[in-house]
């Protein structure tokens, strides 16, 4: 399968000097065309991840019982970008002290996390965490409900999902920071 915006395959073929992280900031769709657009990306699909139930389906996972989130998988070339700029975008992009919602979107599919593949993207991300607390508690924001775990594993989100907002331009997107700016 390819990305409807870039051409390239969505699970294969990357580059040698790419890394993957999942990340959950509300609905998928949004939140993986924020990450379609860096520079240094070289793909994004949309996917469940964070709960017990294998493979599961959009209709499933609507329900709150899978304990699955709506989730992006980012694979990022790391000479072009860091991990520290994928989550200064990560946290800016979305409000993490919203718990169980995003906006409109309330459920726990809609939780904010950070899935790591390894014990160094966990101490950055938590790192990042740590430092954006502080700046949102200097503008009286409550504390930040993030979920961060090493989770290696996720489940791609049915096809007509993956990149949704290129191939409907007028599709919902309730994505929204908190106007905070990450140092």
């Amino acid at each position: 399968m390819k990305h409807f915006v870039s051409g390239r395959d969505l699970f294969d073929s990357y580059p040698n000097n790419t890394e993957e992280i999942i990340l959950g900031a509300g609905c998928f769709w949004g939140v993986e065309r924020v990450f379609w657009e860096l520079t240094g990306v070289w793909v994004t699909y949309a996917s469940y991840c964070g709960g017990a139930r294998p493979n599961p389906n959009y209709e499933q996972v609507c329900t709150g019982v899978t304990g699955h989130a709506e989730t992006v998988n980012i694979i990022f070339e790391k000479d072009k970008i860091t991990l520290e700029e994928i989550l200064k975008t990560f946290w800016e992009c979305h409000d993490p002290t919203q718990g169980m919602r995003q906006g409109n979107d309330v459920g726990s599919q809609y939780r904010s996390a950070i899935f790591c593949k390894n014990d160094e993207q966990l101490k950055i991300a938590t790192e990042s965490r740590d430092v954006y607390q502080s700046i949102l508690s200097n503008s009286n924001f409550s504390l930040i409900t993030t979920e961060i775990a090493l989770l290696d594993l996720s489940y791609p989100a049915e096809d007509y999902h993956q990149q949704y907002l290129a191939k409907n331009p007028g599709g919902y997107c309730g994505i929204k920071g908190t106007g905070c700016a990450y140092k």
